[in-house]
């Protein structure tokens, strides 16, 4: 990257931007260390870009951290997962707060410990007054399970088929009061959306960069929105002044 970037930032700055933190494990492997290595990494790499995003005048961060999915995995490789979210709010929290980020978590809380549980209220409790920064949380996250999640409440509350929309539909998924994200970023170049944000992605201009997520700091952040400020969003449009002929 153009180092020459870092004095000024590009005119057009995404106000959400979502971000599929994928490679930790990749990392560790390729420093002979074990999976939960990477992930220690990643949390670290976290706060980084979290950083990196108040400074750049980011309003909203998404970041897809443990999937529905995953539960998939070895069951030493989910616990590790489960005590590095309750490390992180233990340690992290007071200083996000003092930085004005809000914490929201996106998803279901079934499967964590009810300590955990009651841990990750309390710090949405905590900051939701804070406005620097609204970092959403994906953890135990689905975009298939959050839609059909979204069918039943509506069906519990009884709205007519009539009243459904786009709007109201929005209004009933966990993302609700957040506008959709303009950036999606995954890193360790893996070409797929795996799940994440797939009503609220549907306009989102994609990055991918094959650099692992431990690796993914301020300047690949940069750049990744230098190269969305250089994109023409059409929303469907065709760009440019209509002609005919």
């Amino acid at each position: 990257m153009d180092n020459s970037r870092n004095s000024k930032l590009p005119e057009k700055i995404p106000t959400h931007v979502a971000i599929i933190m994928d490679g930790n494990g990749r990392w560790a492997r390729a420093r002979g260390l074990p999976r939960h290595a990477g992930h220690r990494a990643g949390v670290d790499n976290l706060r980084r870009v979290i950083e990196a995003c108040t400074e750049f005048g980011v309003k909203y961060l998404t970041v897809y951290a443990f999937s529905t999915e995953n539960w998939r995995r070895p069951p030493a490789e989910v616990r590790s997962l489960m005590n590095i979210l309750e490390d992180v709010i233990d340690r992290e929290l007071q200083e996000l707060h003092r930085n004005g980020v809000q914490l929201r978590h996106l998803g279901r809380l079934e499967g964590l410990r009810p300590m955990l549980q009651r841990k990750v209220r309390h710090a949405i409790e905590l900051t939701k007054d804070n406005q620097r920064l609204v970092l959403n949380i994906a953890w135990n996250y689905g975009g298939r399970d959050e839609i059909v999640h979204a069918i039943r409440r509506m069906l519990e509350d009884g709205v007519r088929p009539e009243d459904v929309d786009e709007t109201l539909v929005s209004s009933y998924l966990y993302t609700a009061g957040c506008p959709d994200p303009d950036l999606i970023i995954r890193t360790s170049g893996e070409m797929r959306v795996s799940n994440f944000l797939i009503w609220q992605g549907a306009y989102a201009e994609f990055y991918v960069t094959p650099t692992y997520w431990p690796d993914f700091g301020r300047e690949e952040l940069l750049e990744a929105l230098y190269d969305y400020a250089r994109r023409e969003r059409r929303f469907g449009r065709v760009p440019g002044p209509l002609t005919t002929g």
